[in-house]
């Protein structure tokens, strides 16, 4: 039913970086989440089938709700909708609610708003478990679509495409600030480049997305200069800068002020900090540190392995506590900069 549900072949990349780090990005770009949209029942048009209003869809992580609009909208009308009520509908007047009636954030990447609903339902009672011995659901996530109405003092914008684009430039622009503590490489970008950035997160193609995200993301060499380079071409790095003055690796993930991070508590609220990747006595700041230096009582320093108040979930994976910060900004955070990092209760 859903183009999304099947995996999309593209041409081999052209850029250069180690295999690994070209893995994990890859797949964390192909990941995807189970949806359940289904029409309010009080808000469907008259003469609709009633019996088809529920919509299934395997949506890419990286995606947001308003790019699904078009192919929704096709279903409907093909399958529910008469011809009458196509064109009295207006698109830009959709929302969406969990079915809980949790307003949803449009503007947040739908594999952040599966994770942020994952980890809120590990606190309740009746959540299902996974099998794994962490309290995580893997059903899909049942979303109601209301056609009319938008609640616009709570969604500040209204939750068109263009207005996702504007929300997603706005966020890469934030995350270029807090790495490098400018934004000379996303404003150096040519307009073409930035069009075509989000060109990339519309069609879900990896390469297009990767070709200028590129000239942002920070490098992924080794921590320990003694490490020999990977071997190959390059992919998904800069040329080798000609600035004399310039530190080695100037562009490096462990080379930037801060990683971009932001951390979700179910039900609760968003934390964001300053997340150097070097630590003051020279380590490699690692999860574990993060997480204990700021959520000490769910992540106590001294716990004994195997017995875990809760885990960390970023980009679906349950992430292991060595997991070094400096790798997650530059493999696995989202397409937006943003290492969005859930963090769920065990059971």
């Amino acid at each position: 039913m859903s183009a999304y549900g099947t995996t999309r072949n593209h041409p081999g990349s052209t850029f250069a970086t180690s295999a690994s780090v070209t893995l994990f990005r890859r797949l964390s770009w192909e990941g995807t989440v189970p949806l359940e949209i289904r029409v309010d029942p009080k808000e469907l048009p008259a003469n609709s089938d009633r019996g088809l209003e529920c919509y299934y869809v395997q949506a890419p992580r990286v995606s947001y709700l308003p790019l699904l609009m078009p192919e929704l909208r096709r279903f409907l009308m093909d399958i529910v909708f008469d011809e009458a009520a196509g064109k009295i509908l207006k698109e830009e007047e959709w929302w969406f609610e969990s079915e809980e009636g949790t307003l949803l954030k449009w503007h947040w990447p739908i594999g952040l708003i599966y994770d942020n609903h994952a980890i809120s339902a590990s606190i309740r009672p009746s959540a299902p478990a996974s099998g794994s011995g962490l309290n995580i659901p893997v059903a899909p996530l049942k979303l109601i679509l209301h056609l009319a109405s938008p609640p616009t003092e709570k969604l500040l914008l209204p939750p068109t495409a263009e207005s996702c684009k504007q929300a997603f430039m706005g966020q890469l622009k934030e995350a270029d600030f807090i790495r490098w503590g400018n934004t000379k490489r996303m404003t150096g970008l040519r307009k073409a480049e930035q069009d075509g950035i989000w060109e990339g997160i519309k069609e879900h193609n990896f390469d297009d997305y990767w070709r200028v995200a590129s000239k942002i993301v920070p490098t992924m060499a080794p921590a320990r200069p003694s490490s020999p380079p990977p071997p190959g071409g390059s992919l998904h790095v800069r040329p080798a800068s000609t600035d004399q003055q310039s530190a080695p690796d100037r562009d490096g993930a462990y080379n930037v002020r801060s990683v971009p991070v932001r951390l979700y508590l179910p039900d609760g609220p968003v934390i964001q900090d300053l997340v150097p990747p070097i630590l003051d006595d020279g380590s490699t700041h690692t999860l574990s540190h993060y997480l204990s230096t700021h959520l000490p009582l769910l992540f106590p320093p001294q716990l004994s392995p195997g017995s875990d108040l809760a885990y960390a979930l970023i980009q679906g994976i349950v992430s292991p506590p060595e997991t070094e910060m400096a790798w997650l900004g530059a493999c696995l955070a989202g397409a937006d900069g943003w290492v969005n990092i859930c963090v769920g209760v065990s059971r």
